[in-house]
C-alpha cells in the first residue's frame, strides 16, 4: 500500500514538470511565423498527452493504495481538478487547433495542482458518509465539468487580454486586471505555504466549540493575523494575532482556514506589485502584443463550445447525481448547505450564459466576461465555500 502510495506521488510530480515542459514549447509558438513552431506545437502537445497519462497513473494508483477513489479532500479533488482541466484542453486542442491556449490552460492547471499540493497530502480512511460509490460517480463528473468550463474562462481571458484597448485606462482594462491579480492570488497561496512549512511555523489556539461542547486546539501553520473567536494562544514568542474572526465563522478550524486566505492575499498582492513594478505597465499591455497572432472568433467559439459541453455535465454530476446522494447520505434530495446553494448558483449562471449566448446574441467580449465570471464562481465554490463556509460538505 505505501509502496503504491509513493509511486502515485512521483507520478504525479513527474506529470507536473511534463506539464511545465509543455509549456515552454508552447511558448515557443509565439509571436513568430516560424517552420519551427509547427514542431514546438507538437512536441507540446504531446509532452501534454503524456504528462496526462502519467497523472491518470497517479490517480489509479493512489486509488489502488488508499482502497477507494482519490476525490474525498481538497488535495484530491484540487488535482483531479487539474487533470480535467487538462483532458479539457487536449480535447478542444485537436478540434481547433490552437496552439495559445496551450500557453494558457497549461499554467492554470499547474496552479490548480500546486495549490492542491499545499493541503495534507496522507491518506486517511473514508468519512461515513463518503462510503459510498456516488463519491466515483458525482464528484468525478463535477470535476470532469468544472475542468472543460475552465477552458472556456481560458479562451475568454485571452479573447480579453487580445481585443481589450491597453493604450488608456478604463472600466474594462481595470477588471482584466483585477482577473489576472485574483490568478496571481493562488501563487500567493502558494508561496506562503511552501516558506511557512520550510520554517516549520506552529502556533497554537485553544477556543470554544459550541458544535463539540468544549474546549478545542487549533494548530496554525502561518503567522496568526486573525485568531479563533475568544481563542487564547498557547504558544509562546509568536506573533500575537490582530483580531479575532467573527462569531457566524463557526466551522472547524474556521480562524486558520481564514488567516491562510489572508496570507495568500498578502503575498499574491506583493508579488502582484512586484511584477508591476518590473513591467512597469498592466499584466494586460504586457502579454496584448504576444497574442496578435490569434483569432478572435475562434477563441469566442471555443469559449462556448467549452460551455456547451461541460455544462450538461455539471447538470448530471453536480445536480442530478448530487440530490441522489444527498438522499442516500442524508435522507433528503436538497438543502440548503452552503456548497448546494452555490452548485444551483453555478448552475443558474451557466444556463444563463447559454441563454444570453443564444437568444440574445451575446458574442465576443460579452460571452468572455461571462466566462471569467463563471470561473470566479467555480473558484469561490471550491475555496471559500470549502475553507472558511462550515457545511456538511466541509471535508478539507
Amino acid at each position: 500500500m505505501n509502496n503504491l502510495i509513493e509511486l502515485s506521488s512521483t507520478l504525479l510530480y513527474t506529470a507536473f514538470l511534463l506539464y511545465l515542459v509543455a509549456t515552454l514549447f508552447f511558448s515557443f509558438t509565439i509571436g513568430s511565423k516560424r517552420k519551427s513552431d509547427g514542431k514546438a506545437a507538437k512536441i507540446g502537445i504531446t509532452l501534454t498527452i503524456i504528462g496526462f497519462i502519467t497523472q491518470l497513473g497517479y490517480f489509479i494508483t493512489r486509488w489502488m493504495g488508499s482502497g477507494h477513489a482519490p476525490v474525498s479532500n481538497l488535495f484530491e479533488y484540487m488535482t483531479f481538478f487539474g487533470m480535467a482541466t487538462v483532458l479539457g484542453f487536449i480535447i478542444l486542442y485537436f478540434i481547433y487547433k490552437v496552439t495559445i491556449l496551450g500557453l494558457f490552460a497549461l499554467p492554470v492547471a499547474l496552479i490548480i495542482i500546486a495549490y492542491a499540493s499545499m493541503f495534507p497530502t496522507e491518506v486517511a480512511p473514508l468519512v461515513p458518509s463518503l462510503q459510498s460509490h456516488w463519491l466515483y460517480i458525482h464528484v468525478t463528473t463535477v470535476s470532469l465539468s468544472q475542468g472543460i468550463l475552465t477552458i472556456s474562462f481560458v479562451a475568454g481571458l485571452i479573447y480579453l487580454i487580445r481585443q481589450i484597448d491597453q493604450t488608456k485606462t478604463t472600466k474594462r482594462t481595470t477588471w482584466l486586471e483585477i482577473t489576472l491579480y485574483s490568478l496571481i492570488l493562488f501563487v500567493g497561496f502558494i508561496l506562503a505555504t511552501t516558506l511557512f512549512n520550510v520554517m516549520n511555523y506552529q502556533a497554537v489556539f485553544e477556543y470554544p466549540n459550541n458544535a463539540r461542547e468544549g474546549i478545542v486546539e487549533t494548530e496554525y501553520h502561518m503567522p496568526p493575523i486573525a485568531a479563533p473567536t475568544d481563542g487564547t494562544l498557547l504558544t509562546e514568542d509568536v506573533m500575537q494575532p490582530w483580531f479575532e474572526i467573527p462569531e457566524w465563522m463557526h466551522g472547524a478550524d474556521a480562524g486558520r482556514k481564514f488567516n491562510t486566505l489572508l496570507w495568500s492575499i498578502i503575498f499574491g498582492t506583493g508579488l502582484y506589485l512586484l511584477l508591476r513594478l518590473v513591467f512597469r505597465k498592466r499584466l494586460g499591455a504586457t502579454i496584448q502584443p504576444l497574442l496578435q497572432k490569434t483569432r478572435p472568433d475562434l477563441l469566442d467559439e471555443i469559449t462556448y463550445r467549452s460551455v456547451a459541453i461541460g455544462f450538461p455535465l455539471f447538470t448530471l454530476g453536480g445536480l442530478i447525481f448530487a440530490s441522489i446522494w444527498a438522499e442516500e447520505a442524508w435522507g433528503r434530495f436538497w438543502g440548503w448547505d452552503p456548497k448546494e446553494v452555490w452548485a444551483l448558483i453555478t448552475w443558474f449562471f451557466y444556463a444563463a450564459f447559454l441563454h444570453l449566448r443564444l437568444s440574445r446574441g451575446w458574442h465576443g467580449e460579452k460571452s468572455a466576461w461571462l466566462a471569467a465570471i463563471g470561473f470566479a464562481i467555480i473558484m469561490f465554490n471550491l475555496i471559500v465555500v470549502n475553507l472558511v463556509l462550515a457545511g456538511l460538505h466541509s471535508y478539507a
